[in-house]
């Protein structure tokens, strides 16, 4: 193998589908405003208490300028056609052409956490209630954890490696840190990194229900007559995540390929940190999740005091959040009460796979806008005290590194830090 060309690496651009808009710039104008995007399902029935979720408003394949009604028809895992329109958001976001000589330079690594669970929930009632004959031949390739890549390659021209890394809840940091290995060491210019899931179908709302991994909102809960409050991460009363859909995606580049193609840089990616726990498939490991932080840190060349902001993963668990700022506090000491701590999730709610590209994307425009978002639906917890958490209003403050952190089921563990530029 050749040797790494041990290029810089930067964020150009993104897109972002979540339950607060279809687009990122949607997104980012209500997340700015302190809102959150949860509803009581629309997508499906269920009877549970855990039927508050977050969906992707207005969201209409049929609105889209690429696909028609056959396309639609085939491709029933919502998860093709979204990443497709968030992968073209943020092309178009970052200003890059794909041409004969970007094409193939460029790569598009899309993480999802349940791939087309969609698709195959409705091949099996048509199984079921219409006969073998009705299971549709796109049944496989819906359920391919690549094809979102693929076709979005098939629509925007790009014929670099595709393929989707795997890493649960924290898949869109895993293919930011994959991808940026990747520019790198020279394998390709141009990478499309992030994550998608388009999770709420019965099934999952129960499976999550039942290993009570997600809010169950019953008379007396703050949201059971506003579901806005549902997600509170950090809070004394959280009780459990709320599930959503979504898609985020980041555009990363080299640098000299910056200049050659007059794209402006948004953030450099300084480092990475991943690691797993081998300990439970749910309950977050301490120590590993500290040793995850300090790998990131260290990998940016820095030092955790200089560290200015931290996106946390922040799922509005008991066990998760407290674990979370346990590991901060271990990690930044005495300067924890001097750095932010806000989850996005308490406004967009857990997408699942998509999470983390989601939250990087915040995390950055963040940085260029000076603003910090804020932990909505937020009641102290006296066993967290000590933590700014930028409680429920969007804050104006410059700040320039961020670290980004995301944890998944089966353990698994990746956090970034970014440079604003």
């Amino acid at each position: 193998m050749r040797a790494p060309k041990n290029r810089r690496v930067f964020v150009i651009g993104y897109g972002a589908a979540t339950p607060l808009g279809a687009t990122f710039e949607k997104s980012w104008e209500r997340a700015v405003r302190g809102e959150a995007g949860f509803r009581k399902v629309t997508r499906c029935r269920v009877r549970t208490a855990c039927d508050v979720v977050g969906e992707i408003p207005d969201w209409d394949p049929r609105s889209l300028d690429f696909a028609d009604k056959k396309e639609i028809y085939n491709w029933s895992a919502d998860f093709v056609l979204l990443t497709m329109a968030v992968c073209q958001e943020a092309l178009r976001d970052a200003g890059l052409e794909i041409d004969t000589e970007t094409g193939p330079r460029t790569a598009c690594l899309i993480g999802s956490a349940l791939n087309g669970s969609d698709a195959y929930r409705k091949a099996m009632d048509n199984y079921l209630t219409r006969g073998p004959l009705k299971v549709s031949p796109y049944l496989l390739p819906n359920l391919c954890a690549n094809l979102p890549s693929g076709k979005a390659g098939m629509l925007l021209g790009f014929t670099g490696p595709i393929f989707s890394p795997e890493g649960a809840c924290a898949s869109g940091n895993h293919a930011i840190g994959i991808g940026g290995r990747m520019i790198r060491d020279g394998d390709v210019d141009f990478v499309l990194a992030g994550g998608v899931d388009t999770c709420i179908i019965p099934e999952i709302i129960h499976g999550f229900e039942n290993m009570n991994a997600t809010i169950k909102i019953r008379p007396g809960d703050r949201a059971f007559t506003a579901p806005s409050r549902a997600s509170r991460p950090f809070s004394i009363d959280r009780k459990g995540f709320v599930l959503s859909e979504g898609a985020g995606v980041v555009v990363l580049a080299a640098d000299e390929m910056i200049t050659a193609y007059g794209l402006k840089p948004r953030a450099e990616l300084l480092g990475i940190g991943w690691n797993s726990d081998a300990f439970h498939i749910t309950r977050p490991n301490k120590d590993t999740i500290i040793i995850a932080i300090r790998m990131a840190i260290e990998d940016a060349g820095l030092k955790p005091s200089d560290i200015q902001y931290v996106n946390a993963h922040g799922t509005s668990t008991l066990k998760g959040d407290s674990t979370e700022i346990e590991c901060l506090k271990a990690v930044f000491g005495k300067d924890m009460e001097n750095i932010p701590v806000s989850s996005n999730k308490s406004q967009i709610g857990h997408t699942i796979g998509a999470a983390a590209a989601i939250e990087a994307a915040f995390a950055i425009e963040g940085m260029r806008r000076g603003i910090i978002l804020p932990t909505v639906n937020y009641i102290p917890d006296p066993e967290l005290a000590g933590v700014d958490v930028v409680p429920d209003k969007a804050r104006s403050q410059s700040h320039e590194i961020v670290l980004s952190n995301a944890f998944g089921f089966g353990g698994t563990n990746c956090c970034a830090v970014f440079r604003g530029v």
